[in-house]
């Protein structure tokens, strides 16, 4: 969903110290970051940590925030660092030897959901499987183009990529997202 930036005056006064102006900052921006950074975590507890790290850098940040940039590429930008910080340390995690259980030999509740809503349930995880399975380049260029409706130009200024280099991106993910949740799709019809 595509949003309007917020008021220069409210960017202008949260860079001078107004909290009250950085929580109406927080309050337009909250949810599309959080959406943004989900898409790539797929942990909605994580996500909103991440979330949370990325509005505090932000307001730690505002100073920086050069005039003529659209706050939410800002906003975004950090987010994207977030999350990569946020993937490289699980990776060093990862590799450490754990004694807890693994989360896949959890108990799950037996709690059944209705069939529509079930069914929208599992398309919607077939969707974030196929979209965990993109490199994060694509990944990246599809969640802020489809989910966030952001331009290339913005985009680039997220990601420091190319336009051109975004738009060969967005057509592979979309072409490697249509090829693994065809059979999803299919199977249902």
């Amino acid at each position: 969903m595509a949003f309007a930036e917020i008021a220069p005056g409210v960017v202008m006064r949260a860079k001078g110290g107004d909290e009250e102006a950085f929580h109406l900052i927080f309050n337009r921006y909250g949810r599309p970051v959080l959406s943004f950074i989900n898409n790539h975590v797929r942990n909605r507890e994580l996500a909103e940590e991440l979330a949370q790290e990325t509005f505090v850098r932000a307001y730690r940040n505002l100073g920086g925030l050069k005039d003529e940039m659209r706050l939410s590429t800002w906003l975004f930008g950090i987010a994207r660092n977030v999350v990569r910080e946020s993937v490289r340390q699980t990776r060093k995690d990862e590799r450490k030897v754990g004694l807890d259980e693994p989360e896949s030999l959890k108990l799950e509740s037996g709690f059944v959901l209705p069939e529509g809503k079930m069914l929208d349930q599992e398309l919607t995880e077939t969707i974030h499987r196929a979209l965990a399975e993109l490199d994060d380049d694509k990944r990246i260029v599809f969640s802020l183009k489809i989910f966030h409706e952001k331009s290339y130009e913005e985009i680039s200024a997220i990601t420091g990529h190319s336009i051109g280099k975004l738009k060969t991106d967005l057509h592979r993910a979309r072409a490697e997202m249509r090829k693994m949740i065809t059979p999803y799709l299919a199977a249902q019809m």
